[in-house]
This record gives C-alpha cells, sequence and structure tokens, in this order.
C-alpha cells in the first residue's frame, strides 16, 4: 500500500508523491514566541515531526523546516507590559520552546527560520507583488489586494464575496476590501522597525511563511502543515502571495490538525482554557503526553483530560516492561540455536503487526490504529516472555527491533533508556544474586535484595512459573 494523505486543498485523500522523486519538502507553521506552549500548540509540532519520522522511515530525504514567529503586535504587547526589547522576549520563549520540545521527544527541524532574520527575502517578495499589481500602498501600509487573485478561497471553500473579517484579521477601515491583509506595517513610534522603500516597518504575519518556506524548500513545497485554525486566513492568505508572485503553485499537499478541547472548547490563550506543556511536565512524562497526543487520529479533535494522560502513563509502562524483559534476558547466556514451531509463529504475528502498522500510517497517518498494532503484539509476546523455557535469541532480537522500530524510531514514545541495547548491569547482578540465594534458600537475602529491587523501579513477583518483574517510575 502506498501513502495517502488527506489534502485539506482537494478535501479527499490523495497518493502521496513528491514534486523531486525520493526527496520531500514540509514546512510547518511554528509558535510566535512570546508565551510557553500548550499541549494545544504542540499537538501540530508532534504530529508532523512524527510524519517526518515516517518519511524518512519509508526511504524518503526529508528536508523539515519550521518557523518562529518573532514579530507581531502580541509580542510588542508583550514585551512592553514586560519592559524588555521584543529580540529579547523572543529569545527566551525560543529557548523555552526548545526545552517544551525536547521533552515531547520532538527532534529538531532542519531549519528554524524567524521572521526578523529574513526581512530582505520578505522585502523582495512584496515588491515582486507590487511590480504585478496586487498591492496597494496607504501611508506606509502595504496590503494585498485579494479580489486580484481569482483563486482565493480554494482552501478554505470560502466564496470570496461571502467572506467577511475573521479570524486575526485586522479591521481596517482604510482598506479596500475587508479581507485585504497587510504584506508590511509601519512602525509605531518605539516599535521595532526595519528599513524599507515602504518606509521605516515590519513584516505582516502572513508574508513571513511565503518568504521563508520559498527560501529553504523552492516555489513548490510538498507539505504544509498546521492547525486547522489556520486554514483561514492565514494558509489561504499564504496561497494568494506565494502563487500571485511565482504564477506556481504553491504546496501539493495541505494538512491540518484537529483542536484540543478542553471540556470540549478549543484551548486558546485568549480563552484562558490551556494546558501548557512546562505544567504538564511536571506531572507526566514526556513519552505520555506524546503517547496522548498520537492516540486519536490527526484530524479528529482530541479532548484533553488528566484521566487519559494516566492511561498514557500506564501504556508507555507496558512497553517498557516489555523492553526490559527482552533486554534482562538478553542479557543471559543461555540461548536455543533454533527456532520451534510456536516460536516461528511468533515471529509471524510480528511481521503481520508491523504489516498492519504501516497499512495504518499509509492510510492518511491512522496513528491510533498503528499504536494498536504495538499493544497487539505486546499481548502475544508477553506470555513467551514469562514462560520458563530457554528462549530463542532471534525472538528476542526481532521483538527488540519491532519496538525500537515502530515505537521508538518512528512514534518517538520510547523512553530513550530503552533505546539502548545494554540492560542495567547493576540491576542484572541483583536478579542474578536473588536468584542464587532462593536456591540456596536464603529467604533472608532473596527478601533484601527484592527490596533494593523496588528502590530501583524494579518490583518482582514469584509465581510457579518463575520470577515475573515489571518496571515502574
Amino acid at each position: 500500500m502506498t501513502l495517502r494523505l488527506y489534502n485539506t486543498l482537494t478535501q479527499q485523500k490523495e497518493e502521496f508523491t513528491p514534486v523531486k522523486e525520493g526527496e520531500v519538502g514540509m514546512y510547518i507553521c511554528g509558535p510566535t514566541v512570546y508565551n510557553f506552549i500548550h499541549i494545544g500548540n504542540a499537538r501540530p509540532f508532534v504530529i508532523f515531526e512524527t510524519l517526518r519520522r515516517y518519511l524518512k522511515f519509508k526511504g524518503y530525504k526529508v528536508r523539515y523546516i519550521q518557523n518562529f514567529t518573532d514579530i507581531d503586535d502580541k509580542m510588542i504587547n508583550s514585551a512592553q507590559q514586560l519592559k524588555i526589547t521584543v529580540s529579547d522576549l523572543a529569545e527566551r520563549f525560543i529557548q523555552e520552546y526548545f526545552v517544551d520540545a525536547a521533552f515531547l521527544n520532538i527532534q529538531r527541524a532542519e531549519v528554524h527560520p524567524r521572521a526578523t532574520e529574513h526581512i530582505q527575502e520578505i522585502i523582495a517578495l512584496i515588491k515582486e507583488l507590487e511590480e504585478k499589481g496586487y498591492t496597494y500602498t496607504i501611508d506606509g501600509d502595504v496590503f494585498f489586494e485579494v479580489t486580484k487573485f481569482k483563486d482565493y478561497g480554494k482552501l478554505s471553500g470560502q466564496n470570496i464575496e461571502e467572506l467577511k473579517a475573521g479570524t486575526r484579521i485586522e479591521v481596517d477601515l482604510r482598506k479596500k476590501n475587508a479581507i485585504d491583509f497587510a504584506l508590511w506595517k509601519k512602525s509605531k513610534p518605539g516599535e521595532p522597525s526595519w528599513p524599507s522603500p515602504w518606509g521605516g516597518g515590519r513584516p505582516g504575519w502572513h508574508i513571513e511563511c511565503s518568504a521563508m518556506s520559498m527560501k529553504y524548500l523552492g516555489k513548490t513545497i510538498d507539505i504544509h502543515a498546521g492547525g486547522s485554525d489556520l486554514i483561514f486566513p492565514h494558509h489561504e492568505n499564504e496561497i494568494a502571495q506565494s502563487e500571485a508572485a511565482t504564477n506556481q503553485p504553491f504546496v501539493k499537499y495541505w494538512m491540518h490538525n484537529g483542536y484540543i478541547c478542553l471540556d470540549n472548547i478549543k484551548m486558546s490563550k485568549s480563552l484562558g482554557n490551556i494546558m501548557k506543556v512546562r505544567e504538564l511536565s511536571k506531572r507526566f512524562r514526556g513519552e505520555a503526553v506524546r503517547y496522548f497526543i498520537l492516540s486519536a487520529h490527526y484530524r479528529s479533535p482530541l479532548n484533553f483530560s488528566e484521566e487519559q494522560l494516566q492511561q498514557a502513563e500506564a501504556s508507555i509502562q507496558r512497553i517498557e516492561n516489555v523492553m526490559f524483559n527482552i533486554k534482562h534476558l538478553l542479557s543471559q547466556s543461555n540461548f536455543k540455536n533454533s527456532l520451534d514451531q510456536e516460536e516461528a509463529q511468533i515471529l509471524q504475528q510480528k511481521d503481520e503487526y508491523t504489516k498492519q502498522f504501516i497499512q495504518a500510517l499509509d492510510d492518511d497517518f491512522n496513528t491510533p490504529v498503528a499504536i494498536s498494532q504495538l499493544f497487539g503484539y505486546t499481548r502475544e509476546i508477553n506470555s513467551y516472555l514469562n514462560s520458563t523455557r530457554i528462549k530463542s535469541r532471534l525472538v528476542l532480537e526481532e521483538s527488540k527491533n519491532f519496538y525500537h522500530t515502530l515505537a521508538g524510531e518512528i512514534l518517538g514514545i520510547l523512553p530513550e533508556d530503552e533505546m539502548t541495547d545494554d540492560f542495567n548491569r547493576e540491576i542484572e547482578e541483583l536478579l542474578k544474586e536473588r536468584e542464587q540465594a532462593r536456591k540456596e534458600k536464603d529467604w533472608a537475602k532473596s527478601d533484601q535484595i527484592r527490596e533494593e529491587l523496588k528502590k530501583k523501579g524494579i518490583l518482582l513477583e514469584d509465581t510457579p512459573q518463575g520470577v515475573r518483574w515489571k518496571k515502574v517510575n
């Protein structure tokens, strides 16, 4: 099965074929850096970074760009309130973003461009639009005249005559049309300013993404993604200004994720119903938060609850326990060289679960179905791991690779210490000591070692079939 993705532009699933064979250019709209990100902000960053991982797994060479909006009205207002410069505010929250991204195991983009570092590219793009007759200037402000772009509204499916001022559209009676948007804004006294042919000012919000994406990915991008709240006006305006300038398709596949809601209401800083990632990091592991985000299909809304995060923690724990058992058994020296019929069947099941995992991701990146395959195999392998019979190294190695590749490399939900091959030598020695103590009927020493292991997060259970253990936080 080939990869099929839902394209917001065509409103249907399409077979994924990049502009250049074997290579993928992705542009993800990043945060406006005036505050800590909340889990709603984090959803597209986790989802589309996971898609990038999957594309790499499928053999594509991926160039992944995620910008920072480091100049806009919210940043200016926040900096003034804090009595610091906008650049200092931006620098602080860019670094804070990277802290939260690392907590969520979000790998860095090839480039994280900032709007203020691409002023010349932005000015050049505006001049090109001006030369082609798409702009008008009023007192140092440059606007894009929407009615001159015949395809305006094709992404959001809205008729240009029916569109009214919406999300992040400023009311300005000077504009020819309410939905014309600013490409360049004249700076007010005390605001950051850059020289331009239209006087001192700063970029509008939409123009930065067009200028930066074309610089790093060319005139046509394979995948442009973000939250569904960006479809209009942000991405609609990106299409208009980009295609007006180049006369070429701006993006081949538009992808948008659904909202994260709190009590079924979309999280929003303006409403104050947000849950910051930094706050969650004090109570939950990053793998669990990432798991929670991936546990619903990316286009579906996701309702936040502490209970779901606790369930995510338990699910991650199950994977950790399997990996702990596998690595412990691999640290032993007694293995079979052959496979019996049941072990051959286990490996066949692993291959089938892997196939189903890939098919789920190939079908519009269905992460919840993919995740279910991990636990389908976990049920099969656990009974084998907990049996007393001598194990096959091949089954253990193949099972370890199953989790490393699918849970770790692709989904990014396998804790980092589980991605290493080494079993904790100190724990291994304690387990051997306890086993020897039990053989010698030294129950006091056995119990002492049990307690010592418990302090290290290893719980033991003595059963008629042998000792079972699990790892806890």
